[in-house]
């Protein structure tokens, strides 16, 4: 999730936007840069690593009277860390700057037609695309050529565009990526973030999707791309303090992550699908249908969060592509005696890449002849380095410790792996592939209406349960994992004790514990082991268990059944329910924690990445 600055006014604009980037370091980045016109000219720093490395190359600089620019931290999704990779980027002739938050879906395709044109790239990321696109279609208009290239693009962005044919002017664009503006007397100002901006000013306007703002000193004109017109927005005033400026006006930033899951899960979609054909393509990952065809074992290698959403794939993977899955505790898979081969896949899930066990479980397994294709949010942590290849997740930094954002991330990455295998094993038809993508791609837009609805209730349950000692969840199938992870989330940050059962489980063991007091959460969607399930939920009730379910809108017999009851949408394919099944549990943690006064975002004894033994 990359943070962008741009300034245009009467203010030296190297500190401005120093300043700015040091309010969205919370975004998370891996380098950083800024670019800055003067005497007719653009000049550009950029450096990998934190801003102290940035602000150590301005030395001698940064009192340059420049009163235009722009600055960009980035988290990086196409290309390693590195300074060539760092924003801005520039065109051929080193005319025009480029700064961009978002994933270009079609950079590949657009980069080679570039190529063949005669532009040359510097980088390895989507963005510079941007960069040479703008600079073809340029013809003295800075404005017109930004409008031409965004018609060649697909995927997501906020940008900013500085030439120095019209130093007086910064262009801006939205789609699909937060892009806030800042106007006083004499001054505009532009950022992904709000925090940004409030050292300067509390006035805000928001663009919306499909809008390109032109910014001048005092002045500035937003348009409509598809209409061509000019559109009148009102200044908001922003009253957050700095703290509430970054978490988005959320209370935390685990809240704040939970309400991104409907993009991050689009983010880690866009650019892997092919809804029309009904293909998957992972082009950058290392990972070939040859490489499928030949794999006798999977085997998934994850801690905590991660390994639940590995237990959620062996269920896809098993069920789609025909093919023996096990899913590894790290911590346990490194210490085994393994009968891993060169037969075997083996698939490292890490939100950070530095998970000390599951980094050891790859090398092992590399040692063993496997071959490694890892899914980590983190481009350029050691686990992708270490690997044939990685699936990356494009969650965008994930701040809070219990992991809310990255889960459903990993599930969607998970999700598309499967269906890649199946393709190359022939275990799924083409017209199987594109209901389950048709359906996978539904599933953001069903989590953003539910959403508000989901939260509300957890507020009401939560003053109703947050003081019980104990919790038990339950679960069948593809929701048994879903079980095991909002029992995680709730013992993580609420301190309560939890645990996560098969269903069919609980005869051989928990049902001692259910009573009066015990608040039993069933997950029964009406699949095929529902009335299983339902069973199960009848046997709480005789104990006098406290039931709350989550179940299909509209289920009636569940509902006379239950005590409580949390409403999800019914799909057409329930493959996709994980999704759907797992926010409200994590809204309900959240919910319980507050109620009882903890540190949400840093619950104890906890840290965010196990980086030793």
């Amino acid at each position: 999730m990359c943070g962008i600055v741009g300034y245009i006014g009467t203010r030296r604009c190297i500190p401005v936007l120093m300043e700015g980037l040091k309010r969205l370091e919370y975004r998370g980045y891996d380098s950083a840069g800024i670019a800055w016109l003067e005497d007719d000219e653009i000049s550009l720093v950029k450096a990998k690593g934190k801003l102290l490395a940035l602000d150590r190359k301005l030395d001698g600089v940064r009192d340059t009277k420049s009163f235009v620019g722009l600055g960009h931290t980035r988290w990086a999704t196409h290309g390693e860390p590195s300074e060539d990779n760092a924003h801005p980027h520039m065109d051929c002739k080193r005319q025009l700057v480029v700064v961009h938050n978002g994933i270009i879906e079609n950079y590949y395709s657009l980069k080679k037609q570039l190529e063949k044109e005669g532009h040359n790239f510097l980088s390895d990321t989507d963005t510079e695309v941007l960069a040479h696109l703008i600079e073809k279609y340029l013809n003295g208009d800075i404005l017109a050529a930004v409008k031409r290239a965004l018609q060649d693009v697909e995927g997501a962005y906020a940008l900013g565009v500085l030439w120095k044919g019209q130093p007086d002017t910064i262009v801006a664009a939205r789609k699909q990526s937060p892009l806030v503006l800042g106007i006083t007397e004499d001054e505009a100002f532009m950022a992904s973030d709000i925090p940004a901006l409030l050292p300067y000013t509390n006035n805000l306007i928001f663009i919306d999707d499909y809008e390109v703002a032109v910014l001048k000193k005092g002045d500035l004109l937003i348009y409509d791309l598809r209409e061509d017109k000019i559109v009148d927005k009102t200044p908001q005033e922003i009253k957050w303090d700095a703290s509430m400026a970054e978490k988005a006006g959320y209370k935390h930033f685990m809240l704040k992550e939970i309400y991104e899951q409907p993009q991050a899960i689009l983010n880690t979609l866009r650019g892997r699908v092919l809804p029309e054909e009904g293909e998957v393509i992972f082009e950058e990952s290392g990972i070939t249908q040859d490489l499928i065809k030949k794999t006798k074992m999977v085997n998934l290698v994850a801690c905590g969060t991660s390994w639940h959403a590995g237990l959620v794939a062996k269920y896809w993977i098993e069920k789609w592509v025909r093919i023996p899955v096990q899913v590894d505790l790290a911590s346990e898979f490194r210490y085994r005696d393994l009968l891993v081969d060169d037969s075997w896949l083996t698939i490292p899930i890490s939100q950070s890449g530095e998970t000390a066990d599951t980094l050891a479980g790859l090398r092992i397994a590399k040692d063993h002849g496997s071959t490694v294709i890892s899914i980590c949010n983190v481009v350029g942590s050691t686990i992708t380095r270490e690997s044939d290849g990685t699936i990356y997740t494009h969650a965008g930094p994930e701040i809070g410790v219990a992991s809310t954002k990255a889960f459903t991330s990993q599930l969607a990455a998970l999700y598309l792996l499967g269906l890649f295998m199946a393709k190359a094993r022939g275990t799924l038809d083409q017209k199987a592939i594109k209901e389950k993508i048709d359906v996978m791609l539904e599933v953001p837009g069903l989590i953003e209406e539910e959403l508000k609805a989901w939260h509300n209730r957890a507020k009401d349950l939560s003053c109703e349960f947050s003081q019980y000692p104990n919790f038990l969840y339950l679960g069948r199938g593809l929701h048994f994992p879903v079980a095991l992870e909002g029992a995680l989330k709730l013992k993580e940050i609420s301190y309560i004790h939890a645990e996560g059962y098969a269903a069919g489980e609980m005869k051989h063991g928990p049902i001692a514990l259910i009573d009066k007091n015990m608040p039993v959460v069933c997950l029964a969607p009406q699949d095929h082991v529902y009335e299983k399930l339902l069973s199960n939920i009848e046997e709480v009730r005789s104990r006098r268990g406290i039931v709350i379910s989550l179940g299909e809108k509209g289920d009636e017999k569940l509902k006379k059944l239950s005590k409580e009851l949390i409403e999800v949408p019914k799909v057409d394919d329930r493959d996709v329910n994980p999704f759907l099944y797992t926010i409200p549990l994590q809204l309900l943690a959240y919910e319980i924690a507050v109620q009882r006064g903890c540190d949400v975002d840093q619950p104890r004894n906890l840290a965010k990445s196990v980086t030793v033994e």
